[in-house]
C-alpha cells in the first residue's frame, strides 16, 4: 500500500474487514454443473485471518443450522460452540441476519405477508435471531427485507406493509434494549418491487422508530446500482445522518441480476468514489467494518476459492492509498474555479498513475 497521510493530517483509519462464509462459494453454477468441490462450512473460519479479515457476517442459520427444529437450549448450545470457534480464531461477529427468505412460510414475505400465521413465524424467527446474536456477543441485526415486496402492485396494501415493518422494528427494539438494527435496502430480487428499495426509505423507518439511535443502514454497492443510484452518494447520505453502520462492497455491471463482482472490477472510478466518501467521513474510526459481499466467478476452479476476497480487499486498500495521496489543494482549486474538466482529468490521471 502506498504511503500518505489523510488530508486533514489526523491519524489514518486502520480498516477492519469482514465477509460472510457464504462468500466462499461452494461451486454450484445455477445453469450448469458444479465446477469446484464443496468446502465444509465449519472449516471456513480458519481462512479469515490469513486473508486479512477479522469480522464475520452471519445469517442466523449459519450459526445454528436447522434452528427451527431445535429447542431454545439446543439452539443456544450450538451458538456457544460457534462463539468458542470465533474466540479461538480471533474473530468478531459483525452481525447476525434472520434468513427469512428460504422458508415456505415467507414466500409472500415475512413481516408484510398477507397471512397472519406467516407473519407470526417471521416474528418468532426474528426473536430467535436476536437470541443467537447475543449468544455469540454480537449486538447488531441486519434486516435484508428480501421478500418484503410484491410482484404486482395490487397483491398487497403497501401502506399497511410499511406500518407492519415499522411495528416489527419497534418490537425488536423492545425485545432487546441494546441490539442495533441495520436495514440493508435492495430495490428488487427476489421480489420485483421491494418496499424498502433505498437507504432513504431505510432511514425514514429509522427516524420513525421508537429509538432512532439504534436503527441504521447497511449499503451494498450492487444494490445501489440496481436502483439506478450511485453507491457513493447513498453512503454519503447515510454518513450525513451518522447512520452508516456497515457497507457491503462489490461491483455490478449494469441493471442485471445481483452479480456481487469483485470490488472495483466493473467501475473503478465508482469504487474510488466510495472509498473517497468513506475516507472523508473517517468511516471505520469507531471500529466499523468494511464488509465485502463478493462471489467467485462461476467457472473458477479450486478449493477453497478465496482469491476474490483477497483481491477485493487489495483493490480497496490501493484506492485508499490513491485517495490519501491525492493533491487536495489542487482539487479545491479546481472546485473553486468550477473547472470540472480540469478536475476530472486530474482525477483520472491520478487513478492511472500518470
Amino acid at each position: 500500500m502506498e504511503s500518505g497521510m489523510p488530508n486533514d493530517a489526523r491519524t489514518p483509519v486502520e480498516y477492519r474487514f469482514s465477509f460472510g462464509p457464504w462468500n466462499i462459494s461452494e461451486g454450484g453454477d445455477p445453469f450448469g454443473p458444479e465446477v469446484r468441490p464443496v468446502f465444509p462450512h465449519e472449516e471456513k473460519y480458519a481462512l479469515y485471518r490469513p486473508l486479512g479479515f477479522e469480522g464475520v457476517q452471519f445469517h442466523d442459520d449459519d450459526v445454528v443450522p436447522g434452528m427451527d427444529e431445535l429447542s431454545p437450549d439446543q439452539m443456544l448450545k450450538q451458538a456457544a460452540v460457534v462463539k468458542a470457534i470465533l474466540a479461538n480464531q480471533g474473530l468478531t461477529p459483525e452481525f447476525v441476519a434472520p434468513r427469512l427468505w428460504f422458508d415456505p412460510r415467507t414466500v409472500d414475505g415475512g413481516y408484510t405477508s398477507n397471512s397472519a400465521a406467516d407473519r407470526s413465524y417471521a416474528w418468532d424467527r426474528t426473536k430467535k435471531c436476536i437470541d443467537i446474536a447475543r449468544a455469540i456477543d454480537s449486538k447488531a441485526i441486519v434486516l435484508w427485507l428480501a421478500r418484503e415486496g410484491s410482484y404486482i402492485r395490487e397483491a398487497k396494501d403497501a401502506r399497511l406493509a410499511y406500518q407492519r415493518l415499522l411495528e416489527t422494528l419497534n418490537a425488536m427494539l423492545d425485545y432487546d434494549r441494546e441490539i442495533e438494527i441495520w436495514i440493508e435496502p435492495k430495490p428488487n430480487e427476489p421480489t420485483d418491487q421491494a418496499f424498502v428499495p433505498t437507504i432513504g426509505h431505510a432511514l425514514t423507518l429509522a427516524y420513525a422508530s421508537q429509538d432512532p439511535s439504534r436503527v441504521k443502514g447497511l449499503i451494498e454497492t450492487a444494490h445501489a446500482v440496481l436502483a439506478g443510484l450511485d453507491p457513493s452518494d447513498e453512503m454519503a447520505f447515510a454518513l450525513a445522518h451518522d447512520k452508516l453502520a456497515s457497507v457491503h462492497l462489490n461491483d455490478q455491471n449494469g441493471l442485471k441480476y445481483d452479480q456481487d463482482k469483485n470490488f472495483g472490477s466493473a467501475n473503478l472510478r465508482a469504487a474510488f468514489n466510495q472509498v473517497r466518501v468513506l475516507e472523508e467521513a473517517r468511516y471505520g474510526s469507531r471500529g466499523e467494518c468494511v464488509g465485502l459481499d463478493v462471489k467467485a466467478m462461476r467457472t473458477q476452479a479450486g478449493a477453497p476459492v478465496t482469491a476474490h476476497l483477497a483481491n477485493s480487499r487489495e483493490i480497496f486498500l490501493h484506492l485508499v492509498a490513491k485517495y490519501r495521496s491525492l493533491d487536495q489543494s489542487l482539487v479545491a482549486q479546481f472546485r473553486d474555479a468550477r473547472d470540472y474538466e480540469a478536475l476530472e482529468l486530474h482525477l483520472i490521471r491520478h487513478l492511472l498513475g500518470v
